[in-house]
């Protein structure tokens, strides 16, 4: 009977939150940047607003990968004034990047929306990583998105628009076996988007801050050459996402004006439990989190202490990796 009440209230929660949607920007003759846009989740953005009428500039550093999407990217367009470039630059350097969006505006047009996909995983034991590990994850996951937002943002409030993506994850929302170095860059982005919504608020520039589950992409395939057993285990639980859905929705959350973006249930209990002092846009929001944050906190519960027994399990039978292999 429980159950069943907690699944209506869900159910009731729900269409109250469709029923009070943002309404959605227009990209039509809009120019997006997409930093990482090159490939996975990145490159996919770029395809949707290029379905959706902008002119889409992609940064990333390899330069043979930006030609392929590039070539890929243009396939999309919907008019021929449509302008679609590439940019090859290292995030993790402020004064190129400042350079080359300076550049970019100049000649295409005024940046208006900034969506940083930038960003890889490296997994292991924190005594596993080396310091070229650990810097290389600081550099591009978070001075990346720091150094392009920070380029940009000076633009954005003297027109008094512009929207802002982050790209974190769901373990910049909570730690996991394996992630050390990574989701604390990834926790450091979820500060820099609540204080900047601060900053930003009173110029009517938005930051939605991404929250993307196990996704489907290249980076993700390499990711899981080096991850430990035990995080394995613990991803099973989420699934595995396509990169077009987690790119369609991100996209739908940033032109709303929403400050998280997430897929799947399980994504959407983690968020609730971690909402913190992060900002509300509604009161409706509120009065939801506040009647979910209770029950949902026994179900996060749950997931942690099924973590622990994994972490525990894997540690009591050293053998274990063998058998999985």
């Amino acid at each position: 009977m429980i159950y069943l009440i907690f699944f209506v209230l869900i159910c009731f929660i729900i269409l109250i939150m469709f029923a009070n949607k943002k309404q959605r920007k227009s990209l039509w003759n809009r120019h997006v940047v997409i930093t990482g846009g090159s490939s996975g989740i990145g490159k996919a953005i770029a395809i949707l607003a290029a379905q959706d009428g902008a002119h889409v500039s992609i940064l990333a550093r390899n330069v043979e990968k930006l030609d392929d999407a590039f070539r890929e990217i243009k396939k999309y367009i919907v008019t021929e004034d449509q302008i679609i470039t590439r940019v090859p630059v290292d995030v993790s350097c402020l004064e190129a990047v400042e350079n080359n969006l300076l550049e970019i505006e100049e000649t295409i047009a005024p940046i208006f929306m900034l969506v940083n996909c930038a960003g890889f995983a490296a997994c292991g034991r924190l005594e596993d990583l080396t310091e070229r590990d650990i810097k290389s994850l600081v550099d591009v996951n978070l001075l990346g998105t720091i150094y392009s937002t920070k380029a940009l943002i000076g633009r954005f409030k003297k027109r008094r628009e512009g929207i802002i993506v982050m790209t974190s994850s769901v373990v910049g929302l909570m730690g996991m076996f394996g992630y050390s170095a990574y989701s604390a860059c990834k926790f450091g982005l979820r500060g820099l988007a609540e204080s900047l919504i601060m900053e930003l608020k009173p110029y009517n520039v938005s930051v939605t801050l991404a929250l993307p589950p196990d996704t489907d992409t290249p980076g993700f395939e390499n990711e899981n050459k080096s991850k430990p057993l035990e995080t394995k285990l613990m991803s099973e639980a989420g699934g595995l996402h396509k990169s077009e859905t987690v790119a369609k929705q991100i996209l739908e959350d940033a032109l709303r004006g929403h400050l998280f973006s997430y897929v799947g249930f399980e994504s959407f209990i983690l968020t609730t439990l971690c909402i913190g002092m992060s900002p509300f846009s509604s009161i409706i929001e509120l009065i939801i989190q506040f009647i979910l944050l209770g029950p949902l906190r026994l179900i996060g519960a749950f997931y942690i202490k099924q973590f622990e027994n994994i972490v525990l399990k894997c540690f009591k039978n050293p053998n274990i990796q063998e058998k999985k292999d």
